[in-house]
Parts: structure tokens; C-alpha cells; sequence
């Protein structure tokens, strides 16, 4: 019989922190605000393009880091390999747990030589891409087999984990085992399915079933009546899945 835990995260990481919440909000002061209100409740934030075009990005991360917060930097870094691992050279001096990379393999390679504390994410497919997408930009390949593929150059390059849609977690964990951490964003607990532009997303259980290590969740959260009860129900979620 097959054990539906079998492919569950066995990496030491406390289970608060396996939830990341995505601010994807317009200004630092509001993400200030929801991180005051969201308390306890949530230990591990993604920041991204949004807040960093806003003003006071690093700031903002500092701040996050002085409340004790882990921080995500999702800026999938995109650019000759000497710009990639120069920008990211500069960000492992910051405080930041997670970065993400997006590109080919001299550009992973340039990002890991710089990496320093910071941990590398490879980029391999986009949650808002699904296989229509895909055709549409040029790749012929199934979308399980082009993550499958990227997450096997992430492991060779040096990467510390990947991000991938949860609907191609477990093909991954059975192919490379628990050598990469693997982030799921596209999270979309079943309280609450707000219509956007995701494609290809799961649940919470389903995700974490499937092998992930760490899930992402925004809008779900963020446009609850109330955040800290939606991010409070998603961690007793997390923590009944690792209590066994």
C-alpha cells in the first residue's frame, strides 16, 4: 500500500515557518501594517517587484529582520551572469534567508558563486504559465518536464532549492530525493479561492503531500476579513500535517 506521507518534508524546519506569506502590496507602510497585524502568526514573508518599485524596499527588510522575521527575496534575477552574481553579491550582505534566480545555466552558476548565507531559488516554471503558455513560448516539452529538467541543473549548479508549482513537486522529490528545498507559491486553501491569474496551483495539504517544503500564500490571506485568523487556520493546517 502505498503511505500517502511518504514524500512529506523531513527537513529540520519549524512548521511556522514552513508558510510564506507574499507581500504583494503597493506600499511599505501597508506591508508594515499587515505584518504588525498578522503578529505571530506568520514568521516567514516574500517580498517582491511590487514593493520594491514602491520605495523603501531594503528598508523594509531590515525592518522585517529586526522583528525576527525570515525574508524572501523574489526579485528572480534576470541578466548577464557578471550582473546577476554582482546584485546578488550585494544582497547576501543584507539579511535575507531566500532569493530567487531565473535564467540559464551560466546565470544560476554566477548567482551561486556569490550566494554567500543567502540560499539560491531557481525559477523553473511560473505558476501563471500552463501548458498553452508554454507552447505559446516556444517550448514543446510537457511543463513536468521542463521543471523536472531545471530542477535537475538547479541541484548540479549549486542552487539550494527551486521554485516550483505544486502540481510537479512529487515527480521532483521521487527524481533528485530531498537535496533541493522546494518552495510552492500558487497556494490556494480551499477557505478561501479567489479568482486570479494563477493556473496552476493546489491546496495546502496537497502541497506539503506532495513533498514541498515551504508553500506560499497572498491573496487567499491578505484578503481575508480577518488575516490573522486565515493564517492562523492555515498554521494549525501545517502544524496537524508535520505532528504526524
Amino acid at each position: 500500500m502505498c503511505d500517502a506521507r511518504a514524500l512529506l518534508s523531513s527537513k529540520p524546519i519549524a512548521a511556522v515557518d514552513r508558510l510564506i506569506l507574499a507581500l504583494d502590496i503597493p506600499s511599505v507602510e501597508e506591508a508594515r501594517a499587515l505584518v504588525s497585524r498578522l503578529g505571530p502568526s506568520v514568521t516567514f514573508y516574500k517580498i517582491g517587484l511590487e514593493l520594491f518599485m514602491a520605495g523603501g524596499y531594503f528598508e523594509l527588510l531590515d525592518w522585517l529582520a529586526d522583528q525576527g522575521k525570515k525574508v524572501f527575496v523574489d526579485l528572480k534575477f534576470f541578466d548577464v551572469p557578471q550582473t546577476v552574481g554582482s546584485a546578488v553579491r550585494q544582497l547576501a550582505k543584507r539579511r535575507a534567508t531566500l532569493a530567487t534566480v531565473h535564467g540559464n545555466d551560466a546565470i544560476l552558476a554566477a548567482a551561486c558563486a556569490e550566494k554567500g548565507p543567502l540560499g539560491i531559488l531557481a525559477v523553473t516554471v511560473l505558476t501563471s504559465l500552463d501548458q498553452g503558455d508554454m507552447q505559446a513560448l516556444g517550448f514543446q516539452a510537457d511543463v513536468r518536464a521542463v521543471v523536472l529538467g531545471r530542477a535537475r541543473r538547479a541541484l548540479a549548479l549549486g542552487c539550494d532549492g527551486i521554485v516550483s508549482s505544486g502540481l510537479e513537486v512529487s515527480t521532483i522529490r521521487r527524481e533528485l530525493g530531498d537535496k533541493l528545498v522546494v518552495v510552492v507559491p500558487g497556494i490556494r486553501p480551499t477557505f478561501n479561492r479567489p479568482a486570479d491569474d494563477q493556473k496552476r496551483t493546489v491546496d495546502v495539504e496537497d502541497a506539503f503531500l506532495a513533498g514541498a517544503d515551504h508553500i506560499v500564500i497572498g491573496r487567499p490571506i491578505r484578503a481575508a476579513d480577518d488575516p490573522r485568523a486565515a493564517a492562523e487556520a492555515v498554521q494549525e493546517r501545517i502544524a496537524r500535517l508535520f505532528a504526524g
